[in-house]
């Protein structure tokens, strides 16, 4: 089975919901973004990790705005079920964005980072750009992102990333059509590639939106990998 929840933001209480409880192994949970766990390297902070990586279960998180890159950046990168990850601890992965990864035979797409409220406001100071610019994915990044989804002949099961394509943005935010650099190139994919369901978690709501997407935050959801739709 694969599970799939919003944001958790360090909030180690949501690996006491009765559904993750259940998953056994080779069973994946999946974080769409605002990991939270990994931010300041402290001797507590690993043994947490520690912790979160030794469930039966995979624990997978693309990453989100509130990320401390520096310290995510200190884990090695490796390839795992067809494509590069972070591994941090045990069972506890990063799976970096633009990759594609097989899963209990289903295509899982993955696509972390965003636009947070903090590059919106354009604050100052050096520490602080190196920190959240790196949420925002380069050009590069894109690039690779397109080729990785070429070779499955743009044909995914599960697309999971942090930020929503533009359209479905907008219809959560009546009326705002400010599209960020990644809003647009996700309304790419949403445009070009056949997938099955759709996970985000950036709005901090739990809300299917038919015929085939779901943003979420503190409820985990069974994947649907249907490419027909919901």
């Amino acid at each position: 089975m694969i599970l799939i929840t919003g944001d958790t933001h360090g909030d180690i209480s949501r690996f006491k919901n009765p559904l993750i409880k259940k998953l056994k192994k080779n069973d994946s949970l999946i974080i769409c973004g605002d990991f939270g766990f990994i931010w300041n390297g402290s001797k507590k902070e690993k043994k947490l990790l520690k912790w979160i990586g030794k469930r039966r279960y995979n624990v997978l998180f693309v990453e989100g705005v509130h990320e401390n890159y520096d310290e995510l950046e200190k884990y090695e990168t490796e390839y795992w079920c067809g494509g590069l990850t972070r591994k941090i601890s045990g069972n506890l992965r990063q799976l970096i964005r633009g990759n594609v990864f097989d899963l209990l035979d289903r295509r899982v797409f993955a696509f972390g980072g965003g636009r947070s409220e903090e590059n919106d406001s354009y604050l100052e100071g050096e520490d602080t750009e190196k920190r959240w610019l790196r949420e925002i994915p380069t050009d590069e990044e894109l690039k690779k992102s397109d080729e990785a989804l070429k070779q499955f002949g743009n044909k995914v099961d599960i697309v999971v990333s942090y930020e929503p394509p533009a359209s479905i943005s907008e219809f959560i935010c009546l009326g705002k059509t400010d599209r960020s650099h990644i809003n647009t190139y996700l309304e790419h994919i949403r445009e070009t590639v056949d997938f099955g369901g759709w996970y985000f978690g950036r709005h901090h709501i739990n809300k299917r939106i038919p015929p085939k997407y779901y943003a979420l935050f503190d409820e985990a959801v069974p994947a649907d990998s249907n490419r027909k739709g919901v």
